[in-house]
């Protein structure tokens, strides 16, 4: 895929996306002690420690203040962009469910949210409604809690046909019925899981060949090069490699359960 767009007719504007942000977290933007708590956080997640990154609520907070926005600007470019995307979105009729893996900051939600609204928009009277899970190890509640009030109550006519539920857990443990989503994303998470417990995600990845049902997309990002290696026997293999291996089936032979579809 070439460049994404700033900008597209299938989601909502980059400012209104922004103004989530600046409502929702004015608080903590206008706190002198912000810079602080981002200070903490950059340290924590340049230390590749994740837990205590977000161990905090005010630094969960700095977090969704400083670098969530420009994340869901990304992802509203992103899902806007993928036409399998959108059309499950802009389904008139249907209740479509989500689970955002890793996705308790808010960028996946908001980016998601801003697609469905914009097409909402083309289809007023549609009776289609998108429900998100959230799953996150971290306790981003609040978090959100405050962006889904506000998608509810500034970017879509009738607020039940947007939802967002929040668990706090741990993917690889907590035994998630994938067989009832129509979209699954793991945005930036999956090398993390990787480096906390590699048997577990190797697991959890054969769990999305086995139960998720037919038809059902998943959305996989990284950061390029951001993907280590792994020790399997006495073999390393790259981990991007291996989670093709899991989902596509061994190179050459594509005999896995998922379609690589751009």
């Amino acid at each position: 895929m070439s460049g994404l767009p700033f900008t597209s007719i299938d989601s909502l504007e980059p400012y209104q996306i922004i103004d989530a942000f600046t409502v929702c977290f004015k608080h903590i933007l206008e706190s002198d002690d912000l810079q602080c708590f981002i200070q903490k956080v950059k340290g924590d997640l340049y230390n590749r420690d994740y837990l205590a990154a977000f161990d905090d609520e005010n630094k969960r907070f700095a977090y969704a203040s400083r670098w969530t926005p420009a994340r869901a600007l990304a992802y509203a470019s992103l899902f806007s962009s993928l036409k399998d995307i959108v059309s499950l979105l802009k389904e008139p009729e249907q209740s479509k469910n989500v689970l955002l893996v890793g996705g308790g900051a808010g960028a996946e939600l908001c980016g998601l949210g801003a697609v469905f609204s914009r097409l909402k928009e083309y289809n007023p009277s549609s009776n289609s409604n998108l429900n998100i899970n959230i799953v996150d190890i971290a306790d981003w509640g609040t978090v959100v809690n405050k962006l889904t009030t506000y998608m509810k109550n500034t970017w879509v006519y009738n607020q039940s046909s947007l939802n967002a539920e929040f668990l706090k857990d741990d993917i690889l443990s907590c035994n998630t019925d994938v067989s009832k989503f129509d979209l699954i994303t793991l945005l930036f998470t999956t090398s993390e899981l990787f480096a906390e417990k590699r048997k577990e995600t190797v697991r959890f990845l054969q769990s999305l060949c086995q139960n998720c049902k037919k038809h059902s997309l998943l959305l996989i990002a990284e950061s390029a090069g951001s993907f280590s290696h792994i020790t399997i026997g006495e073999r390393k293999f790259p981990v991007q490699f291996l989670i093709d291996t899991i989902l596509i089936g061994k190179p050459g032979e594509d005999n896995g359960a998922w379609e690589i579809k751009i």
